[in-house]
């Protein structure tokens, strides 16, 4: 099975994916995961993702897909997917249905996570994550179960600079100009289930759950 989790930042998608590659046995590819750990190694392709993240930017698509294909290429992927994170703009979406192609695979839903702006902002004021693994935390929605130190692995929790609140401002902005085009790419396809993001973790895996078992276009 191949999904991609599609929302705007603070929509909950690192949450939900953690559980999804759980519950359905596939591996996730966080692209922004990916970026960050490449940004870590101080590369040329690194230290150009680092500086449109520091700025809030999307990072641009050569620089994304190069980093991309290289993990899809791995073998633990033949099974399926969660994809968290990408593809970020229409150009992406295209090239991951030619890479796809290439593997005699096709994707199979886009999950929509949908969630007012101004409450994706609060969620991103205050937003704490994990250096070592990258998982999310809030302290009101989503704490830890020891204050300041990730469950997964008991690193300490930073707050990251893309999470302030001015650049969480600035992300999200730039998240309707460039992206919500390729959700659009996607129904056009007849791929988009569209869950509310809004409620509780419970409440929400319970939408994603259902949609991803929906028939395509169920969801919307």
């Amino acid at each position: 099975m191949f999904l991609t989790l599609f929302g705007a930042p603070g929509s909950g998608k690192g949450t939900q994916a953690a559980y999804l590659v759980e519950k359905l046995g596939i591996p996730q590819i966080s692209t922004g995961e990916l970026l960050r750990a490449e940004a870590a190694s101080g590369t040329r392709l690194g230290e150009l993702a680092k500086e449109h993240m520091d700025r809030g930017d999307l990072v641009p698509d050569d620089v994304t897909l190069e980093v991309f294909r290289r993990r899809l290429a791995a073998p633990d992927v033949a099974q399926g997917v969660l994809l968290d994170g990408f593809p970020r703009t229409v150009p992406q979406a295209v090239e991951l249905d030619s890479v796809l192609q290439g593997m005699g695979r096709s994707m199979d839903k886009v999950i929509f996570i949908k969630v007012a702006p101004e409450v994706l902002v609060s969620r991103m004021s205050g937003r704490l994550t994990c250096p070592v693994c990258g998982r999310t935390y809030h302290p009101v929605l989503a704490p830890p179960r020891v204050d300041t130190l990730c469950d997964r692995d008991g690193a300490a929790l930073i707050e990251r600079d893309d999470d302030k609140p001015e650049t969480a401002q600035r992300r999200i902005g730039v998240y309707l100009q460039r992206t919500v085009p390729v959700l659009e790419y996607y129904r056009r396809k007849g791929l988009v289930e569209e869950v509310s993001g809004q409620g509780d973790i419970a409440e929400v895996r319970r939408r994603i759950m259902d949609s991803i078992a929906a028939p395509h276009g169920g969801g919307e």
